[in-house]
């Protein structure tokens, strides 16, 4: 589960960093802009994109991480104080589950007595050393995938002769996000149609929109 988590965080990611910079170097293109001020562009654009990714990545998981420490210090203020309470409190959430009552509180007795916080910490509040917040780990994850993400776009532009490079950077870049459509389908275990339909009609879109901004520009210069 936690493999297929990171999975479908890196597609996104990448699918971000095919949208934004696609996006970027076709309106740039649609102004009929030189080789290098589309590169230019491009590059920039990339680096901005993946060091916003991992600033608010950071932020956010940083936020998840302050909030589970502050769970996890109101617990162990409750364990001091009320041994009693919490004994009775994770024996119910045990019986809830289906644990008779017997059972429950044997349970409760032998996980209590092993690591009570980490047993209140996960069968409590959902926080655990696997899933715990890592801010370090998930900036840099973000700024990864997107990079990666925005490496196909700008390689096509790199490559491709002028005459091209508008209609292939778009048409290289729906291609790459109708296939981690795919690989998104296939992670979540649903029908591949819609996921792929969807995940190109949007990028489709943004890519046309900048097209036409870059067109009213490179008309009026």
């Amino acid at each position: 589960m936690r493999r297929v988590s990171w999975l479908r965080a890196a597609v996104l990611g990448a699918n971000d960093g095919i949208v934004s910079t696609a996006s970027l170097l076709v309106g740039v293109a649609a102004a009929d802009a030189s080789h290098g001020a589309l590169l230019t562009a491009g590059i920039a654009g990339a680096v901005a994109g993946a060091m916003s990714m991992a600033a608010g990545e950071y932020v956010s998981v940083s936020s998840q991480a302050d909030s589970e420490q502050a769970d996890l210090a109101r617990e162990r203020n409750e364990l001091a104080t009320d041994d009693a309470g919490e004994r009775r409190e994770l024996m119910g959430i045990y019986m809830g589950r289906g644990l008779s009552q017997e059972l429950a509180q044997q349970v409760t007795d032998e996980l209590m007595a092993h690591d009570a916080l980490a047993a209140h910490a996960r069968d409590e509040l959902g926080i655990s050393d696997t899933l715990a917040a890592k801010p370090v780990q998930a900036a840099l994850a973000s700024a990864a995938t997107f990079a990666v993400g925005s490496a196909l776009p700008l390689m096509v532009a790199l490559l491709l002769p002028a005459s091209a490079r508008l209609w292939g950077i778009a048409g290289g870049s729906l291609l790459a996000l109708a296939i981690l459509g795919l690989v998104a389908a296939r992670l979540g275990g649903s029908p591949a149609l819609v996921p792929v339909a969807r995940v190109t009609f949007w990028g489709a879109l943004a890519m046309a929109t900048t097209a036409v901004v870059g067109s009213l520009f490179g008309v009026a210069a």
